[in-house]
């Protein structure tokens, strides 16, 4: 299929990319890595006016790591740059786990962490893990800059709470701190190939061989990635021996609320809750008792 024609345009900063969302309205669309916005665009999906991209504006491609403040993603930082950058491997692993099991490698060359948040995909490889980890999104307007907790950045598929003129310009992740761990699993119908069917992010901190906290949060079983909370009470200030652990992949399934789609059916994506779960609140244990 021919792309419909638009308008393309290729600001040099920040203040021109939302000068021109402003101007255009709208009919305009942010570019990152386009992995998602073309591929609508060449099946029919999408027909914007204009276009704008975001790879000409320095210092949006940053990745900055400090051991006093934490990460800093930029908006068009590359899934693949995310997955292979040595602080993020070293003190942020699930973090480059997710962005590393995001689709392909001809995918994760071209697309962002950013986009794959803009998108607002139930699916998000990248989102469950940065829930789990209370991260934020910077966001920029022409009223200034605001944060935004992740978890109140999602409205529903393909919806978000950037309003007009608004750019997502950086993802801030908390540092971990000891006796914290954090984990993401996740599997799809084609391997490495497909989106996740089903995907899980966690973090439990860890207070001698209790669990004093923990966020679980679980993608592609609900319109928006969605909070485990029975599941995280079942663990919440207990030993996380094999028994409770199982109990929790159990919880989390119950109030999972997937959908029958092309990729999966939804009892299927029901069973791999609990067994992610599992997996997930294991590794995040083990990583929290080695911190």
């Amino acid at each position: 299929m021919t792309l419909p024609k638009f308008e393309y345009f290729a600001p040099q900063s920040l203040d021109e990319a939302q000068q021109l969302l402003l101007d255009h309205g709208e009919g305009a669309h942010l570019l990152a890595g386009g992995t998602d916005l073309l591929v609508k665009m060449n099946h029919g999906l999408l027909k914007p006016a204009s276009v704008i991209a975001l790879k000409h504006i320095k210092g949006l491609e940053t990745i900055k790591y400090d051991p006093k403040e934490g990460l800093k993603i930029g908006a068009t930082a590359l899934l693949a740059d995310v997955a292979a950058h040595p602080d993020i491997r070293k003190h942020y692993p699930a973090v480059a786990a997710g962005a590393h099991e995001t689709a392909n490698v001809q995918i994760r060359n071209m697309g962002t962490v950013a986009g794959n948040l803009c998108n607002a995909a139930p699916s998000a490889d990248n989102a469950p893990t940065l829930l789990a980890m209370n991260a934020e999104v910077e966001i920029s307007g022409a009223s200034g800059e605001r944060r935004v907790p992740l978890d109140q950045f999602f409205k529903g598929p393909g919806q978000n709470v950037l309003a007009s003129g608004e750019i997502l310009t950086a993802i801030h992740v908390p540092l971990t701190g000891s006796g914290e761990g954090v984990s993401y699993q996740h599997i799809s119908a084609r391997g490495k190939v497909d989106i996740s069917a089903v995907c899980v992010g966690v973090m439990v901190r860890m207070a001698e061989n209790s669990c004093s906290d923990v966020r679980i949060f679980l993608g592609a079983v609900a319109p928006v990635p969605m909070r485990a909370v029975k599941a995280e009470a079942v663990v919440r200030g207990k030993e996380l021996t094999g028994e409770i652990i199982e109990a929790a992949g159990i919880a989390a399934m119950e109030e999972s609320q997937p959908i029958t789609d092309v990729r999966s059916s939804a009892d299927y994506r029901k069973k791999m809750v609990a067994v992610l779960t599992r997996r997930a609140l294991m590794e995040a244990r083990d990583r929290a008792l080695k911190s």
